[in-house]
């Protein structure tokens, strides 16, 4: 017989965090990589592989986290729905944090809040992006959700409100929303609300006060996520920003060091590191660059590692085994990250179609315009294998190395919504995110 103290240390134990989680955009530090060995599969289809599917309520291009047996995603409702621009009552837009059981794909819960007014209308580049483009993170005992002008908001797991807070209500001045997403460094929960405020937040993750604000009009034109680099026996907080790489003391929010960087006037991915360096790429021509973490003040000349004119135009690359790679376009590049030096730089064939302006099916259609052929979705690896995700929903598997070698190429048919959401995964599960609906992948 089950007693009620066991059956209260059961239930607990299935909602504690577990190394094989994936508790934040791009999982462990932003890697992309599966913090476990688990076979993921490299095949799959609406009959083959697909465990189980989850119709959301509203689109998004939020990323899946999970943790434990439970998978955290965040979407709209309300408003704009059906990916037409500028179409219904704005007034009644709500962002969701959608809480799904592992398990069977089934929804336990659904935590709705009002958008705040006024809100960028849905259209022009605008669409592109939508009203759920940050992923949440946790700690895994909260989950924490950053919903633009409408705040960040704290719940527990079982989706309690804990608090919320404000970090601004500015609209992008290009007119492309906003998408970085938090991360947690110990205690600290940092919120890059690079549009609503040009500033970096720092949180108590517990209380939600306020510990300190980092603000600067050179995040202007940044929309990629921090990572936290342990370097000289101290932890500091990169980004790229146009132009510059930057590194803060994520505990006090203070500028510690700067470098040249990314020659563009935007920066749409996030950096990632090897430990020691952080490694930046920028669209439209605007390179990359390795720079090595630690230092005080201008670093440009002392600890630039290199830089090279090509890199990823959205997503960001995966960092494996000493080799930078990425899918853009129609092109696969693999780079030494010691040296820069490009292993190659392959043509992928088209099976047909452009990676932008698909017809959703309903939410998400991003039919309000450009960016024709560019991929939202950052790739992610498991066991040699890189996973690149088109807008149109064609899963490209690579095999990891010095030599290209594609694997398969997947697709689920009968979605052909948009596709912009970076997978998560975890304990040999792959977890797909179109427009409005979750797939999990598992043999």
């Amino acid at each position: 017989m089950i007693t009620r103290l066991s059956l209260l240390v059961l239930l607990s134990s299935t909602l504690t965090a577990s190394a094989a989680d994936w508790l934040r955009f791009r999982g462990p530090n932003g890697s992309g990589i599966a913090p476990d060995d688990k076979p993921v599969p490299v095949e799959w289809s609406a009959t083959k592989n697909l465990k189980w599917k989850a119709t959301l309520p509203g689109p998004g291009s939020s990323s899946p986290i999970v943790v434990g047996d439970r998978v955290f995603v965040t979407c709209w409702s309300g408003y704009a729905t059906d990916g037409q621009q500028g179409t219904g009552d704005i007034t009644a837009l709500k962002r969701h944090l959608i809480c799904v059981d592992r398990a069977t794909g089934n929804i336990l819960w659904d935590r709705s809040v009002p958008a705040k007014q006024p809100e960028e209308r849905y259209g022009g580049m605008f669409a592109q992006n939508g009203y759920a483009s940050h992923t949440p993170v946790s700690d895994g005992k909260s989950v924490f959700a950053f919903f633009g002008k409408s705040g960040v908001h704290a719940f527990d797991l079982d989706g309690k409100p804990l608090w919320q807070a404000e970090v601004g209500d500015w609209d992008d001045r290009r007119g492309w929303g906003t998408a970085s997403s938090p991360i947690l460094h110990g205690d600290v929960l940092i919120v890059p609300a690079l549009v609503e405020s040009q500033a970096l937040f720092g949180f108590d993750k517990t209380t939600g006060k306020q510990l300190w604000k980092a603000p600067s009009e050179g995040f202007a034109g940044t929309w990629g996520t921090p990572i936290v680099v342990e370097v000289d026996g101290r932890a500091d907080l990169a980004i790229a920003v146009p132009s510059e790489v930057w590194g803060f003391n994520p505990d006090t929010g203070k500028l510690r060091w700067y470098a040249n960087g990314l020659q563009s006037d935007s920066v749409c991915n996030s950096v990632v590191t090897d430990g020691s360096a952080v490694f930046a790429m920028s669209e439209r021509g605007g390179g990359s660059v390795a720079i090595k973490a630690g230092g005080k003040g201008d670093v440009s000349a002392t600890h630039t590692l290199w830089t090279g004119s090509n890199g990823s135009r959205i997503a960001t690359p995966i960092l494996w085994e000493d080799r930078l790679y990425w899918v853009s376009g129609s092109l696969a590049t693999c780079r030494d990250a010691k040296t820069g030096t490009e292993i190659y730089n392959e043509r992928i064939e088209s099976t047909g179609g452009t990676s932008a302006n698909q017809d959703s099916g309903g939410g998400g259609g991003r039919r309000g315009g450009g960016m024709s052929g560019g991929d939202y979705a950052s790739p992610v690896a498991a066991n040699g294998h890189l996973y690149h995700v088109s807008r149109r929903g064609e899963v490209l598997v690579i095999k990891l190395g010095p030599k290209f070698e594609l694997i398969s190429r997947n697709k689920i048919e009968g979605d052909t919504s948009d596709h912009s959401s970076t997978p998560a995964i975890s304990n040999g599960q792959l977890f797909l995110r179109s427009a409005k609906t979750l797939y999990c992948i598992s043999e």
